[in-house]
């Protein structure tokens, strides 16, 4: 495919990763990560919960959809399918099974509805935890709170993407490329809110 065939790309890895700054000179317009707000749910409700990330989450894929329809190409700065997030929770003991559960069951229905997808192209970066360490303090202007939470998830969130790249060869990259985008990309998803690659994904993620 050229350079000319409409996707949509995300660039992921852990905090400090440098998304952000990749994004930056090689994405003519893309979608922001999102910014905590300090008044996200607190977990004592997991079905609410659920609801809040899904519905954030949601958002995020109509702006892609947006810009990929005003554009041809939609970037976006961490995957709006942020469902990784919550097994990678769950796996460190961070967070219990049944957040991962019922955001499962949301996002599944967003699926169903069209409402949240699959990106057609996903650039992954999990640098060591020393590159890390060292990119977050050359950059003094971002507050990262949950770093040391994040580190901890990287294995994990590599696994995520491993097993969907396992399912669905060529659509994952394992860097950011220096000199951006590669001009062959793979076609756009004939489904991106495919449920029963969703189930797959579900069904083939590491369980131990």
């Amino acid at each position: 495919m050229g350079d000319d065939d409409a996707v949509i790309v995300v660039v992921e890895g852990p905090s400090a990763a440098g998304k952000t700054t990749w994004c930056r000179p090689h994405l003519p317009a893309f979608v922001s990560e999102y910014i905590p707000t300090g008044s996200e749910p607190d977990g004592t409700d997991p079905v609410a919960q659920a609801a809040y990330w899904v519905s954030v989450n949601s958002g995020r894929w109509d702006q892609a959809l947006t810009l990929e329809r005003e554009t041809g190409l939609a970037g976006c700065d961490s995957d709006p399918l942020k469902l990784h997030y919550s097994w990678c929770l769950s796996r460190i003991g961070s967070a219990p099974w049944a957040r991962f559960e019922h955001e499962l069951a949301q996002v599944r229905q967003a699926f169903a509805d069209e409402a949240l997808g699959l990106a057609d192209l996903v650039l992954v970066s999990v640098p060591t935890v020393e590159t890390l360490r060292r990119q977050r303090d050359a950059d003094p202007t971002r507050q990262r709170r949950s770093f040391e939470l994040h580190i901890r998830l990287g294995e994990h969130l590599h696994a995520w993407y491993e097993t969907l790249d396992a399912l669905d060869p060529g659509r994952v990259i394992w860097s950011l490329p220096p000199g951006g985008l590669p001009a062959t990309r793979p076609a756009p998803r004939p489904r991106r809110s495919d449920v029963a690659l969703l189930d797959a994904l579900a069904a083939s993620l590491p369980s131990e």
